[in-house]
Formats: C-alpha cells, sequence, structure tokens
C-alpha cells in the first residue's frame, strides 16, 4: 500500500526553520499500530494522518502521532492540517476558508488563508479552554532537572504551575532569556521530579518574557521526555495551556490580548505562534493559536 504525504515546518515563513510535520494523506486504511510505526519512522515531534470524518460537517479527522503516542491535540499538527487541506482545494488561488476539523479533543474550528507566492496561514480556536491543574511540585527537584539554580525560577508574579487545554504542561517560568539558555535539561531527573499528569508525565515547558526577536513577548522551550521527543521547535498545545497561566498570572483585565511566542531558538529552527486571548467578564471567553507553514517535500510511502 502506498500512501500520499507532505513534510511541512510550521509557524515559520521560511523553510528549513519551525517545526517540522509530516501530513500523511487518505490515511483511512491505517490501523493504530500502522500510525505509530510510520510516526516513529519519520521520527518528527508529531506525524498527522488526514481521514474523512463520519460527520459530514467535519472537513476530515486528524490522528496525531509523536514518535512514542498518540496526542488528543496538538497545535502544529492542526495548522499544518488546515494548511495543506486548503493547499489541496482543486479550484487553487487564493484561498479564504473556514472549516472544522475532528480530532479526538473534539471539533476543531480552523480558518485558513492562502495566497499566491505566499506561505500559507491557518488560526484555530482552542477546543478547550486552558484549565490549571493543582498538584503539589517541589521547586527544589524542577531546578535540578532543568540544571539552573531554584533562583532562578520564577518572575514577577509566575511561578511553577501545571495547565491543560487538551494535553497538560508543567509550565516553568525561568528568570530571563540566558538563564533559559543556558539550561542543561536532564530528561532522568524530570521523570523523577514532575508529576503524572491524566496518565502521563508532564511535559516541561519553560518560559520567560520577552524575545530574540523584538516582536515577541514571551520566549519558550519544550521537552517532552513521555512523548519520545528531545525538544521541540515549537509546540501549540503547549501555547495554549499558556494562555491559562498568562490569564491567571498577569491578572488580564476585560479586552483582546495578541500574544507573539518565539520558540525553537536554540536549535536553530526559530518558531513564531500567534497567540490571541479575549477576556470578558474577568474570565477568557476566547483563546485562538495561528501560524504559517510552508511545504518542504512530497512524496509516497510504502506501507
Amino acid at each position: 500500500m502506498a500512501i500520499e504525504y507532505s513534510i511541512y515546518d510550521v509557524f515559520t515563513d521560511k523553510r528549513l526553520e519551525g517545526n517540522p510535520l509530516a501530513v500523511m494523506y487518505d490515511a483511512d486504511g491505517l490501523d493504530d499500530k500502522t500510525m505509530q510505526a510510520i510516526a516513529r519512522e519519520m521520527n518528527l515531534s508529531e506525524t498527522v494522518f488526514i481521514r474523512k470524518s463520519d460527520n459530514p460537517a467535519y472537513a476530515a479527522s486528524l490522528r496525531i502521532f509523536t514518535p512514542g503516542s498518540e496526542l488528543p491535540f496538538a497545535g502544529h499538527p492542526t495548522v499544518g492540517a488546515a494548511v495543506a487541506l486548503g493547499e489541496r482545494n482543486p479550484n487553487g488561488g487564493d484561498v479564504d476558508m473556514v472549516c472544522v476539523l475532528e480530532e479526538k479533543v473534539g471539533p476543531v474550528r480552523c480558518a485558513i488563508r492562502l495566497r499566491k507566492d505566499a506561505p500559507g496561514f491557518a488560526e484555530f480556536d482552542l477546543p478547550r479552554k486552558s484549565s490549571r491543574i493543582e498538584l503539589p511540585l517541589d521547586r527544589a527537584k524542577l531546578a535540578d532537572a532543568l540544571g539552573v539554580s531554584e533562583g532562578n525560577i520564577g518572575f514577577e508574579n509566575h511561578q511553577p504551575s501545571i495547565w491543560t487545554a487538551g494535553v497538560p504542561f508543567l509550565l516553568v517560568p525561568l528568570h530571563n532569556i540566558s538563564t533559559i539558555r543556558e539550561m542543561d535539561f536532564d530528561p532522568q531527573l524530570w521523570e523523577r521530579s514532575a508529576p503524572l499528569v491524566e496518565g502521563r508525565l508532564a511535559a516541561c515547558y519553560v518560559y520567560c518574557r520577552g524575545g530574540v526577536n523584538h516582536t515577541a513577548k514571551f520566549h519558550a522551550r519544550m521537552f517532552s521526555p513521555e512523548m519520545g521527543i528531545a525538544e521541540d521547535p515549537a509546540t501549540g498545545s503547549a501555547a495554549a495551556a499558556l494562555s491559562g497561566a498568562i490569564h491567571h498570572f498577569d491578572g488580564l483585565s476585560d479586552g483582546h490580548y495578541p500574544v507573539m511566542i518565539e520558540q525553537g531558538v536554540e536549535m536553530g529552527r526559530p518558531s513564531f505562534i500567534h497567540l490571541h486571548i479575549d477576556v470578558k467578564d474577568g474570565d477568557i471567553s476566547r483563546a485562538r493559536i495561528g501560524g504559517s507553514a510552508v511545504r518542504v517535500a512530497h512524496g509516497t510511502m510504502d506501507v
């Protein structure tokens, strides 16, 4: 059986930057074991399988796999798959469309914008509002796992906390970009210090205010031994989780807040995640994530 696929660099408008994603088309005939094996073979942070949905209102059903396990939701596969579907539109030319993609977390509403000779852009409404998970955290053990001093954990009101918008992350604020760049993540120490959340080891997402790029409001890195990801160049689901922490620790008043998050700088794959937060009556009323995606390869795989 031959399956058609593309590789997209996501959360970037430049090839060979951002977060690479394998997009597998017409994957209805693949079982779970085969999809997981293909994700291991591709060895990217995520591989997304596009399938037909049983619901005619949905443009497609997505299954998302890391090299180690399946995810109910992820940001860069959602953006990449949305752009890939838009570019396969038989009408060609400029595209402005809204569609719903079915993921295990639930339906995800996406907007897609394509222009001739330009990278595609897609954004989606968070399928689930970020919520905090209260579990005890040992700051000293977290500092050891990150290879930083305990005094470098936290800035302003931000403290280590666990948030999820479909995938849980342990968010660790660090003092500044220098601390993030010089940290030395130890996956074995992390496994001993991070809690299990919803049956899986919480992934590590470190962040600070500011960025190397002047447009960035936050700088981040993500590590996940549980997912088989040594380090991720861009993590949309973590940015989704971060929306709750930003609202909580920064005490956002009612209004609209555009937030650019840069990630992957230390890996030589700079990525830019567009996060928009709307606050009404003191609570997040809506949040969405977007980014560019550019195709870098296309072919078939024999399975």
